[in-house]
């Protein structure tokens, strides 16, 4: 690991020294010339500002509550007028009514690496086994996983496995990945609607219940909400926590209301396993999940974002393990971006709105990252030669400025207000202090990611499980 977090450091280096030095250097050669640089300045300022408006108008979308409920009146006047504005904005969850038959059969499908994941795995069984909701038709629990050697803990399970008809346990021989250990569960699934996990993640009760609602509406896949269980283990923790707010309960969220489509996300995604079984999951895909999600789409099928269906997760316990995550993500969506954009455009199962907003999510997310550190460039340029020409820009600047600053603080109120618990005031105060140096890590981190894309670069490294800070949890938690 410290072999490969030093290389990790040279990429950063190399690639920060390419893309803000050398230009620097040119566009304080530019200022000599006589050049004011509007046009670069015209184009980042132009970014941040389009960036600004899409949190504003995600974070405003995102304030109202996604699921399906009772059809019911409204008769108070101001009541109907709220529901008409919601109902213009997309939001007309309240127009679906509950299923009236019964939940059917479902299938929980737990990926693991258990050499890895061995100190967390008997938890999450426990936790579906004891905790969920059994739906009408029944339901199973398929651990699919792979190991190198064997290991005590597989006595455990089987032994787990028959205290509980509905666990099946299957290790997946010749497996490497979280998509074949899952391809390998889906084979013998036989549940109705089935549910992916990562073998840290514990769903809500009401899981099955709460998609079922969906799926009964003609969805194919329902992603829900995933927070952060160990939020206060440290700092890092904390942020990701708050982030994850605002990914699930905001742009997730906001995206499905205004586009009525989402993505799988991995894990708390709860498919129709007739279509599941037709799309399957790739090995040869970083994160196979959003190729996932990107086929079914483009096949024709619906997914949609429920916030109220929420699994708590386990945050990365140290930076190193978030950088090499959040560079697979980051690795993983660019591949898929490039592979499936232009089948996106052509496909008759997108509207022109829809093939907007998933360019939006596909390229320009990605790339923003590249852009946006274009800023410091500029800036170091114009400290590197003073008194330089500055043209009119500065009532640009000062637009394009104000607003990201008002649009971060703003999705930051709206995370506050939907968020899936009460966190401590501190922790919203802290993520925003520290967001600035937040941004730029994981900017960084997509700029390393698109780095080993070119190079060809596809290895990644699996995120270990700190089993220290798993009994600390629960010795806090009782």
């Amino acid at each position: 690991m410290a072999k490969t977090w030093s290389s990790e450091i040279q990429k950063v280096i190399f690639t920060h020294v390419l893309l803000i030095g050398l230009p620097a250097v040119f566009y304080g050669y530019l200022l000599l010339s006589g050049w004011a640089l509007v046009g670069p300045r015209a184009v980042v300022l132009t970014l941040f500002l389009f960036n600004a408006v899409m949190i504003i108008i995600e974070s405003s979308n995102a304030v109202f509550r996604r699921f399906a409920t009772h059809r019911h009146r409204f008769n108070d006047p101001s009541e109907q007028t709220r529901n008409q504005v919601k109902a213009w904005m997309g939001v007309r969850g309240a127009e679906y009514p509950s299923p009236l038959d019964p939940v059917p059969r479902c299938s929980f499908l737990v990926a693991a690496y258990l050499p890895n994941e061995q100190s967390i795995i008997v938890e999450t069984l426990h936790h579906l086994l004891t905790h969920i909701e059994r739906p009408a038709g029944g339901l199973e629990i398929i651990l699919a996983y792979n190991t190198p050697v064997d290991l005590p803990i597989e006595a455990e399970l089987h032994q787990l496995a028959r205290q509980h008809d509905e666990l099946i346990i299957l290790r997946v021989e010749g497996s490497r990945s979280k998509a074949e250990n899952m391809n390998a569960a889906l084979d013998i699934a036989t549940g109705e609607i089935t549910c992916v996990l990562d073998s840290d993640h514990h769903p809500s009760a009401d899981c099955f219940r709460r998609s079922w609602h969906w799926i009964a509406q003609g969805y194919d896949v329902i992603q829900g909400r995933n927070v952060i269980r160990n939020y206060d283990e440290n700092f890092l923790a904390q942020n990701v926590a708050i982030e994850f707010e605002q990914l699930y309960g905001i742009s997730h969220a906001a995206k499905s209301f205004l586009t009525d489509s989402s993505i799988f996300g991995g894990s708390n995604g709860y498919w129709r396993t007739s279509v599941l079984k037709q799309i399957r999951f790739n090995p040869n895909r970083l994160t196979e999940d959003i190729d996932a999600s990107l086929r079914t789409l483009l096949n024709g099928y619906k997914i949609l974002h429920d916030r109220s269906i929420v699994t708590s997760e386990l945050a990365p316990a140290s930076l190193k393990t978030f950088w090499f995550q959040r560079k697979r993500w980051a690795h993983g969506w660019l591949e898929v971006s490039l592979l499936y954009q232009r089948r996106l455009w052509r496909s008759p199962h997108f509207n022109n709105w829809q093939r907007f907003y998933w360019t939006y999510l596909l390229y320009y997310c990605k790339f923003f990252a590249l852009v946006s550190v274009q800023l410091l460039p500029v800036l170091l340029a114009f400290l590197l030669v003073p008194g330089a020409v500055s043209g009119q820009m500065r009532g640009y600047f000062l637009i394009a400025g104000g607003l990201s600053l008002f649009s971060g603080i703003y999705q930051i109120l709206a995370t506050a207000k939907i968020a899936s618990r009460h966190y401590p005031l501190a922790y919203y105060i802290k993520h925003v202090l520290f967001l600035p140096f937040y941004v730029t890590l994981k900017n960084s981190i997509t700029i390393v990611a698109i780095y080993d894309y070119l190079n060809g670069e596809n290895t990644w490294v699996v995120t270990p499980r700190d089993t220290r800070s798993q009994k600390q949890y629960r010795l806090k938690q009782g």
